[in-house]
């Protein structure tokens, strides 16, 4: 459906947002109003990228430099540009980095802070961004406050008249995995979390798990994480359960319970509420709309998100000061987050994947989604209509690879990095460029071989690039 498809080499998305924003200063195209009024960094930037020229960037990329030329013109003249980016931008060891790239570019052409306009990061479920906005990250507690802010402890400990509560940042998710094999992490409590199918390199992520002394697993079903629990909390399902979601546009939501728990499992705010008693804790939130409640008072962004006010069709947009506050369709529109409202352009330079192609491992592996499996596939693969679409691993390969490998169209083939090998169906097409194979996320074999090289700020792994290559079997 594009007008233009820029198709990349995995890994250079640095490189080619640098050349867009060369070509846009170049040609006089930068919102010079925007940039002196809102934005500190544009001088480093514009130094930064003399020297780059768009043939340099069409080797790093791939991309014709006309193709390049083409989008950057597209996007400054556009009245309105929005850029969206998923874990093709994120999941790199430059991920942050790649962020940065993004929202500079929108800084350097104005096209934020406006209707149709922005930068968009594209969330995988439904309450990524309510769960961050919760503190759901090591470096927060709720409303962004920072963890390693002792003022930040002093508030929440007079707000959940809690005598102590831990300076951060906290450990990430792959920073715990670290710590569990380290035997520095004894314990670990996962809630709708199957780590042993999703993550990098699951074969560390399992020996660091058998090195825990105990492993609770909250789930509404027996995923291979859930089977190697010490214990296993039996959890409501989305339909079984009220409460508020945030999506990606910040849009927050009520949803009412449908119908009660199957059987043995409960609530999750019921889980841990108990866990909290047993533990000696009152957490004092027994119901989501009490735990709203206590948000609307300790979160400014959401001080005006009442359930009634949340409950009505499209809902609100933090953030929502008060009860007569009709919530934010913008951000942005006069001031940035920080000190002097300004916002900073990132000068970043491209950075070398964790794993690069050589003779042994020839085809470079990137992974993804597809459109019907979600994550580890434990809701998905127990729809018989779902499966029959796409219900088997299978690997990407290029014709061209294909024929000089051996490799039909059907058949079953082995696909080995330095971490393992796994088995998946040869599906020949040229969705996939010459040297280069896919495979979708949603099954372990997956990412028994992914590379589990991190970004050095976010933590997240390298899903998106593995050297790694392909054997036919007998």
């Amino acid at each position: 459906m594009a007008d233009l498809h820029l198709r990349i080499k995995p890994g250079s998305d640095i490189d080619l947002l640098r050349a867009m924003m060369k070509v846009i200063i170049d040609e006089g195209l930068a919102d010079k109003n925007f940039i002196a009024k809102r934005t500190e960094g544009f001088v480093e930037l514009a130094a930064g990228l003399k020297d780059y020229s768009l043939e340099e960037a069409a080797q790093l990329t791939g991309v014709p430099a006309g193709d390049i030329a083409r989008a950057a013109r597209i996007y400054a003249r556009s009245p309105a540009s929005a850029l969206l980016y998923s874990m093709g931008i994120t999941q790199h060891i430059c991920g942050t980095d790649n962020v940065k790239a993004c929202a500079t570019l929108a800084l350097v052409t104005g096209q934020i802070g406006r209707p149709g306009a922005g930068v968009w990061p594209m969330r995988g479920q439904n309450n990524v961004q309510g769960n961050c906005d919760m503190g759901g990250m090591a470096e927060f507690y709720p409303g962004y406050k920072r963890a390693s802010d002792p003022a930040t402890l002093e508030f929440f400990k007079a707000a959940w008249r809690a005598n102590d509560l831990p300076l951060g940042p906290g450990l990430t998710a792959t920073e715990m995995t670290e710590a569990a094999l380290e035997g520095s992490l004894k314990a670990m409590y996962l809630i709708g979390e199957d780590p042993v199918t999703c993550d990098a390199n699951i074969n560390k992520t399992k020996a660091a798990l058998d090195n825990l002394d105990f492993l609770v697993v909250q789930e509404i079903f027996m995923t291979p994480t859930a089977m190697m629990a010490d214990l296993v909390l039996p959890a409501a399902a989305w339909a079984e359960k009220d409460g508020s979601y945030t999506s990606m546009e910040r849009r927050v939501q009520w949803i009412d319970q449908a119908v009660p728990p199957i059987g043995e499992a409960r609530e999750g705010l019921w889980i841990i509420n108990e866990i909290g008693r047993r533990l000696g804790l009152d957490l004092a939130g027994s119901s989501a709309a009490e735990v709203l409640k206590e948000i609307n008072r300790l979160v400014p962004q959401y001080g005006g998100m009442t359930r009634d006010r949340i409950a009505q069709v499209g809902g609100l947009r933090w953030p929502c000061a008060d009860g007569k506050h009709p919530g934010t369709d913008i951000l942005h529109q006069e001031r940035f987050s920080t000190p002097d409202g300004k916002a900073r352009m990132a000068n970043v330079q491209n950075r070398p994947a964790g794993e690069v192609t050589s003779p042994e491992y020839p085809l470079l592996l990137s992974t993804g989604r597809i459109v019907v499996q979600y994550n580890s596939g434990s809701m998905t693969r127990r729809s018989p209509s779902l499966q029959e679409r796409d219900g088997e691993l299978y690997v990407e390969i290029n014709p061209q690879d294909a024929s000089e490998l051996g490799v039909r169209h059907g058949d079953m083939v082995k696909v080995k990095t330095v971490r393992g090998q796994t088995e998946a169906r040869a599906r020949i097409t040229e969705k996939v460029k010459p040297g280069m194979v896919f495979m979708p996320f949603h099954w372990q074999g997956t990412n028994i071989i992914t590379s589990d090289a991190l970004d050095p700020v976010a933590k997240i792994p390298e899903y998106k690039i593995a050297a790694c290559r392909i054997e036919t079997m007998a």
